[in-house]
């Protein structure tokens, strides 16, 4: 198993900030006695005792606490822990999270060198639309204390991440372009990337019960959804029926599945569903969740998608991927350099 030299897409996510600020609502739950913010510009705040420095860029110092707390987070990404991972794999993993630390120091280095316009207001913004992210103070509070993070630590972090996403956009990202000549070419050559199967887009009825009820439990099941059955046939409102006595949680929608291809259903309930014409109703169909009545409401056939209508993914697509390039590039030479010494 070998664990990804990079976890976030592109050096914009590099910084443990930005992904505190992405990712922290998955984090724990315990809240840490809030610090006070920090000014913008001090952000030696983040640092710890030289004893814990593990490497120095241009005599920067990255601490062991600062690469644990980016594992952390970056491992939660993915749904993993520390504890899950196997000696040789969480070697791996140290040693990419100091190269994704490394190279933001390198990109915060340099764009400490051109100007950020409104910073502090920037920064604010930025931790009040984190903030914003989390139904209640204390779930922010408990992110913060999962990563390891006080509030002033985060403004410190936070300050890193808007001056390299401005230092990208200014220096990179501004000067990309993708012309619609590299578009129509992507598209041609990549066909199989823009065909879509064929979808339905159905609601249903669940009178559920589970798989190892007993059998009289499966018979009232059974015969309640013969009886639902009964009333649609003669011309009561499916979707009120369905948010009546559904026991889907569809039910507050009507019974409303939305579009869904072939694999995404169990298979009786796929089978039922895809025999169906627009507008019909199905018999009562059993599964492991119970018996389902099934109204097919529109069905889409395989198609590829029409080149005007992907054009601008694909802009998006092709610039992120330059934008991309020219970052590696940058950091390369960067790196070139630096003088980064590993302790």
């Amino acid at each position: 198993m070998k664990f990804p030299r990079k976890f976030a897409t592109g050096a914009l996510c590099a910084t443990l900030a930005g992904l505190v600020l992405q990712g922290g609502a998955a984090l724990g739950s315990e809240a840490k006695e809030a610090q006070p913010a920090a000014p913008a510009k001090q952000e030696s705040v983040a640092r710890k005792s030289p004893g814990d420095v593990i490497v120095k860029v241009n005599g920067e110092a990255i601490t062991r606490g600062e690469v644990d707390r980016a594992m952390k987070v970056l491992l939660s990404q993915r749904n993993m822990t520390l504890d899950q991972l196997p000696a040789e794999v969480r070697t791996q993993a140290e040693e990419a999270t100091v190269e994704q630390l490394i190279s933001a120091e390198l990109l915060y280095q340099a764009g400490k060198k051109v100007e950020s316009k409104d910073l502090d207001k920037q920064v604010e913004e930025k931790i009040a639309q984190s903030r914003a992210k989390f139904g209640k103070p204390e779930e922010f509070a408990a992110a913060l204390k999962s990563a390891d993070l006080t509030e002033a630590e985060l403004k410190v972090l936070t300050v890193k991440d808007v001056v390299i996403n401005n230092y990208i956009e200014k220096e990179i990202a501004a000067k990309v372009t993708v012309t619609d000549a590299e578009t129509k070419k992507f598209y041609d050559e990549n066909q199989e990337k823009f065909k879509q199967s064929e979808s339905v887009r159905a609601s249903h009825i669940l009178c559920g019960v589970d798989a190892k009820a007993d059998a009289d439990a499966k018979k009232k099941a059974k015969e309640k959804a013969e009886a639902l059955l009964k009333k649609i046939k003669a011309g009561e409102d499916f979707a009120a029926i369905a948010k009546s006595d559904s026991t889907c949680p569809s039910s507050a929608q009507g019974g409303d599945l939305g579009f869904f291809g072939h694999g995404q259903m169990v298979k009786p309930f796929e089978d039922a569903a895809f025999a169906l014409k627009p507008g019909e109703v199905s018999g009562v169909v059993e599964t492991q969740f119970g018996y389902h009545i099934i109204k097919l409401t529109d069905k889409k056939a395989a198609e590829t998608l029409k080149y005007e209508d992907v054009k601008e993914k694909i802009a998006d697509y092709l610039k992120n991927q330059k934008i991309q390039k020219d970052i590696d590039a940058l950091l390369k030479d960067l790196r070139g350099k630096a003088k980064i010494e590993k302790i």
